[in-house]
């Protein structure tokens, strides 16, 4: 069988390289160039060069884009992208065929970047919220369809909110959710709602992709989320996106409290709490970046209304 850029001995079998002109034109690891005793498996290899390309562009790629750029038949590559999407770590755009990271990507990705590292950041940062705001604040982490809670900072007192560390949340009608997927591909977002769907907590939750496209477009232009009882009614919560050092989104922040405690007239102001917390948990985790000072320096921005 014809090997098509890759040779049958495992050692030559990842050395895949491209034309110049070609998006992959470096190997897919310095690992290759170690010798190995044991053979690596082709299927894999040609599947971890697909996610490698795919990484590489911004607007996706088309079977016939990916078999030339790999240089491998079409057929083969038609099935590495099937399987990858049946388990959703690709999504295929139907209108123009273009296969991009699909949702389980974007959790695995989240999961790995946001464990312990960040939850060490992000402690101080959270208590002082906590202290200033006087209310519960969350930290949370994308999972599959759902955000996850990973930290949690609770002032004294006898009012305790119904939360717990591992507690899984609905992502269109929590601020936690919102600010989680608000910067995921549009492709991506409708994918997580045709497979999840929009479970109707109550009447002020969102019940459209075109409504929630509408919100996620509110909370990047506005730099945080709104919960306003959509989650659960007679609470409210404002929360904020956290990247990493690549300007990507691995975790969110939030402070919860009551309608009493999160009125209209002093959200803008727990907003910007919110907002200034999470930029330096982002500055924290990625030094220095650029896209994080654009972020701090946005906050001297007027206060959103």
């Amino acid at each position: 069988m014809p090997s098509h850029g890759f040779a049958g001995e495992a050692g030559e079998a990842m050395a895949l390289r491209v034309s110049p002109a070609g998006r992959y034109n470096q190997r897919p690891s310095k690992l290759l160039d170690r010798p190995m005793k044991t053979p690596s498996v082709p299927a894999l290899e040609r599947t971890l060069a697909i996610l490698e390309l795919l990484a590489g562009s911004r607007v996706g790629l088309t079977l016939p884009e990916i078999a030339k750029e790999l240089q491998l038949p079409k057929s083969s590559v038609h099935c590495l992208l099937i399987t990858l999407e049946r388990h959703r770590y690709l999504n295929r755009n139907e209108r123009t065929s273009r296969y991009m990271f699909g949702s389980k990507l974007f959790s695995l990705g989240n999961m790995s970047l946001s464990g312990l590292r960040v939850r060490q950041v992000a402690a101080p940062h959270m208590h002082t919220l906590m202290e200033r705001a006087g209310l519960t604040v969350h930290l949370a982490v994308l999972e599959g369809y759902e955000a996850v809670l990973v930290e949690k900072a609770e002032p004294p007192g006898l009012y305790k909110l119904a939360t717990w560390l591992g507690k899984r949340m609905d992502v269109h009608c929590t601020s936690l959710g919102k600010a989680l997927i608000a910067h995921l591909p549009d492709e991506v977002v409708t994918q997580l709602v045709r497979e999840r769907g929009l479970p109707r907590h109550n009447d002020n939750a969102i019940a459209s992709l075109k409504k929630l496209k509408e919100e996620l477009q509110r909370t990047r232009e506005a730099g945080y989320s709104m919960d306003d009882e959509e989650d659960e009614i007679g609470y409210r919560c404002i929360g904020a996106p956290i990247f990493d050092e690549a300007g990507q989104v691995t975790a969110a922040l939030s402070i919860s409290g009551t309608i009493l405690q999160v009125r209209e007239d002093n959200s803008p102001a727990l907003a910007k709490e919110v907002r200034q917390a999470a930029a330096a948990i982002s500055k924290s985790l990625a030094g220095q970046g650029s896209h994080v000072s654009r972020d701090l320096d946005a906050l001297d921005a007027p206060e959103p209304r």
